[in-house]
């Protein structure tokens, strides 16, 4: 005689450290420390308590798409604390070969330009996001931010916003690259 199959919930408690604050209103859970803020919606399957200095992830129940979404969820609310915490840096290169490049940043419409990119005459522009702190130093750009999203998504659009088309990238290696991310380094 065969039994039920018992469904274990899904249940973990993530550690609140001391100075950051965590509200939960309207499905959107958002943590602050001093005068930096992230805030995440969260998914339905997902339930999120906050009790004294503790987080409580919990599903009812545990098929596939459960699993899947705690762990990504999990992933999130930990890169959440540790912005707050310590902050996320993205370093890229400027390279040019053929042409000089010059980069600078216009803080009042917070965009990155890139001049004479392959000698072109027109400027490219990079619109930036807010929230994300910006520094030119000669060769490397530095991106800094407490939210891993931003940061990531500044990076990638600069990258993006100076990639060479139409001509044989062998020869045309002229950007500006990714080379070192949280937990990676290219070089």
């Amino acid at each position: 005689m065969a039994g039920k199959k018992v469904e274990k919930k899904l249940y973990q408690e993530i550690e609140i450290p001391e100075g950051i604050e965590v509200s939960l209103e309207n499905n959107i859970l958002k943590m602050k420390k001093g005068d930096k803020d992230v805030s995440r919606r969260l998914h339905a399957f997902i339930k999120v308590n906050v009790e004294d200095n503790k987080m409580i992830l919990s599903s009812d129940r545990n098929r596939k798409i459960e699993r899947k979404l705690f762990g990504t969820f999990r992933a999130h609310l930990n890169n959440m604390v540790k912005g707050l915490e310590e902050g996320f840096t993205y370093k890229l290169q400027i390279s040019n070969v053929h042409f000089p490049m010059n980069v600078g940043h216009d803080k009042g419409n917070n965009k990155l330009v890139v001049k004479n990119f392959l000698g072109e005459k027109i400027d490219r522009i990079i619109p930036l996001v807010e929230g994300v702190d910006i520094k030119i130093d000669n060769e490397i750009i530095e991106i800094n931010g407490h939210d891993i999203e931003k940061t990531g998504m500044v990076a990638t659009s600069i990258e993006k916003g100076t990639r060479v088309r139409n001509k044989d990238r062998r020869v045309y290696q002229d950007g500006i690259f990714i080379i070192e991310k949280p937990g990676r380094t290219y070089l």
